[in-house]
C-alpha cells in the first residue's frame, strides 16, 4: 500500500454549539475550507484535537462523514480511530473507509493494561476489517499505552496495511530507533509540536499538528525549508512559532485552539465537559502570541 502522506497534516477541532452542546457541522465544513485554502497537505479529523473521545457514536459518524465530504479528495485524509473495544474501533474504521478516507490512524487505548500480544491482535483485527492504510499512533499521554519502537516495527511487519507511524512521546530517540530498526523503510510522522524541527530534520515524513488552525503559514514554511535542505532557515522559522506551540502544549489542544480561533474571529464554541475553556490568563498570553505572529 502506498503512503500518501507528507508535509503538514492538519487536525481540525470539532466545533460545538454553545457550552459544548451539539456538533456544529456547518462550522466544521467552514474550518476545513480554511485549512485547505491555507495550503495544508492533508486533513486528519477526529484526533485528540477533534475531541473524538468525547463524541457519541452518531456524532462521531457525522463528523467523519462531514469532514470527508468537505475535503472531497482535494487532499489526502486520515481519520482518527480509537475505542476501548476492538469491535468499536473496527466499526469506526469501516465507516471511515466507506465514507472515503484515504487512511485511518489507529490509537490503541485501554482501561486494563494491555499486553503486547493484545495490542498486536487489536491492530491486526482492525487491519483485517479495512482495505486502506493504517497509521499506527503512539501517544501514551492520552491512550495509557506506550508502544516501544520494537513493538511498533513488529506491528508494521506483521500487519500488512500498517504502513506508517505517528510518534508523539516527544522523544527524538524513538524516531531514530524506528529508522534504525526498520532500515529506514518505516515512514514516521511527528506528533509532538515542540519537537517539529528536530523530527523533520531527523527524517519525519510529516508533522501532524493542530497549529494550522491558528497559523498555517509558519508550519508550511518550516516543512518547505527542511525539504529544501535549508536548516538554518528552518530553525529560524521553528523558533518564531515556538511560543504558539508551547501555548498549545501548555493549555491543551481543544481549549487552546478553540480560544485561538475565537480570538481570530472564527467562533467554534467551547470544548465539551469535562474539558473547560482556556482560562483568562492563558487566553491573554495566547492573544499576545498570535498578535506577534500576525504582525
Amino acid at each position: 500500500m502506498q503512503t500518501l502522506f507528507q508535509g503538514i497534516i492538519a487536525y481540525p477541532v470539532t466545533p460545538f454549539t454553545a457550552d459544548g452542546g451539539d456538533v456544529d457541522l456547518p462550522r466544521l465544513q467552514q474550518l476545513i475550507e480554511r485549512l485547505i485554502a491555507d495550503g495544508v497537505h492533508s486533513i486528519a479529523p477526529l484526533g485528540s484535537t477533534g475531541e473524538s473521545a468525547y463524541l457519541q457514536d452518531g456524532e462521531w459518524d457525522a463528523v467523519a462523514a462531514t469532514s470527508l465530504a468537505a475535503v472531497a479528495r482535494r487532499v489526502p485524509t486520515v481519520v482518527g480511530i480509537s475505542d476501548l473495544t476492538t469491535a468499536g474501533a473496527m466499526r469506526r474504521a469501516r465507516f471511515a473507509e466507506k465514507q472515503g478516507a484515504d487512511a485511518v490512524m489507529v490509537l490503541p487505548v485501554s482501561y486494563w493494561k494491555l499486553s503486547e500480544e493484545e495490542i498486536v491482535r487489536h491492530v491486526a483485527r482492525i487491519g483485517d476489517a479495512v482495505g486502506i492504510p493504517i497509521m499506527l499512533y503512539n501517544n501514551p499521554a492520552t491512550s495509557g499505552i506506550d508502544m516501544s519502537p520494537e513493538l511498533i516495527v513488529r506491528i508494521w511487519r506483521d500487519v500488512p496495511n500498517v504502513t506508517m507511524v505517528k510518534e508523539s512521546t516527544g522523544d527524538i530517540q524513538r524516531m531514530h530507533r524506528l529508522a534504525q530498526l526498520s532500515g529506514g523503510e518505516l515512514p514516521f510522522y511527528n506528533g509532538s509540536n515542540t519537537l517539529a524541527f528536530a523530527a523533520l530534520a531527523a527524517g519525519a515524513r510529516g508533522w501532524c499538528t493542530a497549529a494550522p488552525n491558528l497559523h498555517a503559514g509558519l508550519p508550511l514554511a518550516l516543512y518547505a525549508a527542511v525539504q529544501a535542505g535549508d536548516l538554518p532557515r528552518a530553525r529560524e522559522l521553528f523558533f518564531r512559532q515556538l511560543p504558539l506551540l508551547q501555548c498549545l502544549m501548555k493549555g491543551g489542544l481543544p481549549p487552546t485552539v478553540k480560544a485561538g480561533l475565537a480570538l481570530r474571529g472564527f467562533d467554534v464554541g467551547t470544548p465539551r465537559a469535562p474539558l473547560q475553556p482556556l482560562g483568562e490568563a492563558a487566553t491573554r498570553e495566547l492573544a499576545a502570541v498570535l498578535a506577534s505572529l500576525m504582525a
